[in-house]
């Protein structure tokens, strides 16, 4: 509001300013009302007056600053997250390892950025050899664990299951017989030479390489040819009476005749008189050669030329090579269907 009173001089002639309610004056002051005598002219407390309603315009102007200041400054408890726009959803919130983190993909020093890294500084052939090293190991490991609960590879160094087998056939051995699977009549048959039915072989002598032959043997990526195990069949088992031979000249099992078709026909099997009944937890075998094979009747004073059960390796299954003579293994369940059970069974 403009004064309403005249000024009254200052007794000492200066004029003594007096603060109002009204708004600061601007540059130029408005006229006063009739009748009011004029103001006096501009001196130096006039100028006092003036610097001072500066200073306070510009205190209030620093006062809305540090106000407008405070109210967009983040909190203590920290950042407030920027309002969704009109222009699109709102970014989805990020997980517990972003937030102390940051994503995986902008952090230089993350697992995921170590490996790319790492990936484009290795050469196509260096990747090569790693898969290549993958696929003998996993190859490696899954032949020793066939090898030792499934399939045994052996090697046939004699003539003795002519024509079944010939010298230097590989066949695979299913090492699941005579436990779980049972034992039955016709089976070929692996065993262990624990009874010294074999010469002891001869000490073999060692190369350079040897050992990796003994690795892979052992593996069972390479047939056993210790030449300490034999192949025969199976002709009678615990409790059979078995004997050689009948009005015919054909091997009976508990009475009945077999007609063996298994035998190598190129040669006429010479006579062994026998007369044998198996015992408990043992089997008699013999060679399909039989002018050929030294079975179960030329060792009768071992053992009585019975062969242990917990000898045997297992059942032969499948000839693996050659290849022109790979195929299963028969064990002839016609020859022995007629045969009746071991008398007290």
């Amino acid at each position: 509001m403009p004064e309403t009173e005249p000024r009254t001089p200052d007794p000492q002639g200066q004029d003594r300013p007096r603060v109002t309610a009204s708004a600061i004056p601007a540059d130029e002051p408005a006229d006063p009302p009739a009748g009011a005598p004029a103001p006096a002219p501009a001196s130096a407390p006039a100028s006092q007056d003036d610097s001072t309603g500066a200073q306070r315009a510009d205190r209030i102007q620093a006062a809305r600053i540090e106000t407008a200041r405070s109210e967009t400054a983040p909190t203590a408890a920290g950042p407030t997250a920027p309002a969704p726009t009109a222009a699109g959803p709102t970014a989805p919130e990020p997980t517990g390892r972003e937030r102390a983190d940051g994503p995986a993909h902008a952090d230089p020093t993350s697992r995921r950025a170590r490996k790319a890294k790492a990936r484009e500084g290795r050469s196509p052939l260096f990747l090569w050899l790693k898969e290549v090293a993958t696929v003998v190991v996993v190859a490696i490991v899954l032949s020793f664990l066939i090898k030792t609960f499934l399939f045994r590879a052996f090697y046939i160094p004699s003539e003795s299951m002519v024509n079944t087998l010939d010298v230097n056939d590989r066949i695979f051995v299913n090492l699941l017989v005579p436990e779980p699977m049972a034992l039955q009549r016709g089976d070929v048959v692996v065993f262990r030479d624990s009874q010294g039915w074999l010469a002891p072989a001869a000490p073999k002598a060692k190369g350079p390489f040897t050992w990796v032959q003994d690795g892979l043997t052992f593996v069972g990526l390479l047939p056993d040819n210790s030449e300490q195990h034999l192949v025969k069949r199976v002709i009678g088992l615990p409790g059979d009476h078995v004997v050689c031979c009948d009005a015919g000249g054909q091997l009976t099992v508990n009475g009945a005749p077999l007609d063996e078709k298994y035998i190598n026909s190129a040669e006429i099997p010479q006579v062994r008189d026998f007369d044998v009944v198996v015992p408990a937890g043992k089997v008699w075998v013999m060679g399909d050669n039989r002018n050929h094979s030294a079975d179960s009747r030329a060792h009768m004073d071992t053992n009585g030329g019975f062969v242990n059960e917990s000898d045997i390796e297992g059942k032969a299954a499948v000839i693996a090579w050659p290849l022109n003579r790979m195929s299963a293994l028969d064990n002839y369940p016609d020859v022995f269907r007629g045969v009746p059970a071991p008398s007290g069974k």
